[in-house]
């Protein structure tokens, strides 16, 4: 069940690399705001370090990385690490992408929050992040 919270969760939705692919990520940010997120999508060929950088001064809830380059063992482990450094500890690390299982395992067990597969129902995304923020994020 999805609570009310008082204001828009704001999302950063990210590419990092250099996966030139966009659409999804595109994609998935039309739909958070059509769920009524504010959305910040920060483009192409980011690291890590300005991923985290743009989600400290967005002051956002949540970071979705979109991957389809094979490197998420790299990216969301340095994110993470990253977002410990800048004590963004009540902020959600979540994407998508191609990821194998056993990945998507392995980075549940370091602190990254559900990983989405290609075609998934945008609806699951957002109320996932609604969901999550609503819990660890009081308003």
């Amino acid at each position: 069940m999805t609570q009310e919270i008082n204001r828009p969760i704001r999302v950063l939705v990210a590419k990092v690399g250099l996966d030139g692919h966009d659409r999804g990520a595109k994609i998935i940010a039309a739909a958070l705001r059509d769920a009524g997120m504010e959305v910040i999508y920060t483009g192409l060929r980011q690291t890590p370090e300005m991923v985290v950088q743009a989600a400290l001064q967005e002051d956002v809830d949540a970071i979705g990385v979109s991957i389809l380059s094979g490197a998420h063992m790299t990216v969301f482990p340095r994110i993470l690490q990253l977002m410990q450094e800048a004590d963004l500890t009540d902020v959600l690390l979540t994407g998508g992408g191609i990821i194998p299982e056993k990945d998507v395992q392995a980075l549940v067990e370091m602190g990254v929050g559900k990983l989405f597969p290609p075609g998934t129902p945008t609806t699951e995304t957002a109320n996932y992040i609604k969901d999550w923020v609503a819990q660890h994020r009081p308003f």
